[in-house]
């Protein structure tokens, strides 16, 4: 068990490092790379990550409380039932991420890269995925109340059961989805008419 405050880390390399169980605290990390380190069950409390690799880094049942990842590679990093609350992600790619019985609590995912992630029947509400990349996405049964979906791309996007009620849909292309099955509200039925060309009075 080791404990981290305050402590400032650029361009460190931490590859296939023991950080296990740890406990970060306020730090600061500028393109520090944690390539296949394993880092299952650490936690970190406001901490700043930019422009980190965790390319196949192990982070299965970590905690991050109003961290920020900013611009940072999980590709192939295990997510497993880890859990970010009140994260800021922008930027930050998740390509082939193991992302199963992960937990998002609020937070700012905008702008990344989840195509083809299975966040089915995970509670999402109040997200922000402006611009988020969510191509091929396993949302069904998923949570999306009065999360902002602001030109999201959802084509392909399983969405079967998926509440949407509330979510801010601007600039989404309707054509794109398969609705069937999702619940929306009245504002969003309307767009998704017009986007078809209906007129609605």
């Amino acid at each position: 068990m080791y404990q981290y405050t305050d402590q400032h880390y650029e361009a460190v390399d931490f590859s296939d490092r023991d950080l296990r169980d740890g406990e970060l605290l306020r730090c600061i990390f500028e393109r520090c790379t944690f390539t296949n380190a394993s880092m299952e069950e650490m936690t970190s409390t406001g901490c700043r990550f930019i422009e980190c690799n965790f390319h196949g880094a192990m982070l299965n049942a970590s905690i991050h409380t109003e961290s920020a990842f900013l611009n940072c590679n999980f590709v192939d990093a295990n997510l497993f039932v880890s859990k970010f609350n009140n994260c800021k992600m922008t930027g930050s790619d998740f390509s082939k991420a193991q992302m199963d019985g992960i937990t998002l609590l609020r937070g700012d995912w905008s702008y990344t890269n989840l195509r083809y992630t299975k966040l089915n029947k995970q509670d999402l509400r109040e997200i922000r995925f402006l611009e988020a990349d969510l191509f091929g996405a396993n949302l069904e049964k998923a949570d999306l109340r009065n999360s902002d979906l602001t030109r999201a791309n959802l084509a392909q996007t399983k969405l079967n059961g998926t509440d949407l009620r509330g979510a801010i849909m601007d600039g989404v292309n309707w054509k794109s989805l398969d609705v069937k099955g999702a619940r929306m509200d009245t504002a969003q039925a309307v767009g998704f008419l017009r986007s078809f060309g209906a007129k609605v009075d």
